[in-house]
């Protein structure tokens, strides 16, 4: 099994969903004690949400890229960042690697368009519902996002930096995650994304009317296809 490099902590909780559900995926398909073989750099997310907030993506892209370095250097054979957000800076962190990138964006467009669906509505942060680096991406796939109104957006962004990355769970807000994915689909969401890998905390298939792309699950399942190529 190749080795994945995880650059996470964007947000710790996001981090360790990818190491649960990687773990979780490699004992399920190999059996046995088999654990995935994994090197984690997680780095502090006060410093990258003070660098989102302040709009200085270039200081982020260059941190982004000196830890990836790191991380091939450890001995890193498959690259992935556990965050959605961070994506809009995939090209700036991955210059001068020679080891595979995964996409989350391109993972997941991957997956919901082999499923014959087109109009997947997208619940992630106001940088991802908003900004061309993620829904872009989506569209060069041939899926047409269905975004949430104004008022929704800044909602879903509030939810997951005040309570899901400090690992708060609220009923209440799980109820107003419901709501807002149920507007998506009146508005025409033949799917649903759960575009920041913490949102998964909230949603699933139980209580989303349409079928749900949990972005950390596509993300992980995708990188132990590639670790486990050839195998």
């Amino acid at each position: 099994m190749k080795k994945i490099g995880i650059l996470g902590g964007m947000s710790a909780a996001s981090t360790a969903l990818y190491q649960a559900r990687l773990n979780a995926q490699t004992m399920e398909r190999l059996g046995g004690l088999h654990s995935a073989n994994l090197l984690v750099r997680s780095l502090d997310f006060a410093d990258i949400a003070d660098m989102q907030s302040r709009g200085d993506w270039d200081a982020a892209g260059d941190l982004l890229n000196h830890e990836a370095r790191l991380l091939e250097a450890g001995g890193a054979e498959i690259l992935i960042l556990a965050t959605n957000t961070m994506h809009k800076l995939a090209d700036r962190m991955t210059e001068g690697l020679t080891i595979p990138f995964l996409h989350i964006g391109t993972a997941t467009a991957q997956a919901v368009a082999g499923q014959g669906l087109q109009r997947p509505g997208l619940m992630a942060t106001a940088f991802t519902m908003e900004q061309e680096f993620y829904t872009g991406r989506l569209r060069e796939n041939g899926l047409d996002p269905v975004i949430p109104n104004a008022v929704d957006r800044a909602t879903t962004h509030g939810i997951i930096y005040d309570e899901l990355c400090k690992n708060i769970i609220r009923d209440d807000s799980r109820k107003t995650y419901e709501a807002i994915a149920a507007r998506l689909v009146d508005a025409g969401a033949d799917s649903l994304i759960l575009g920041c890998t913490e949102v998964g905390m909230l949603l699933n298939a139980s209580n989303v009317a349409v079928p749900v792309f949990d972005t950390t699950f596509i993300h992980c399942d995708r990188a132990l296809d590639a670790a486990l190529e050839g195998t």
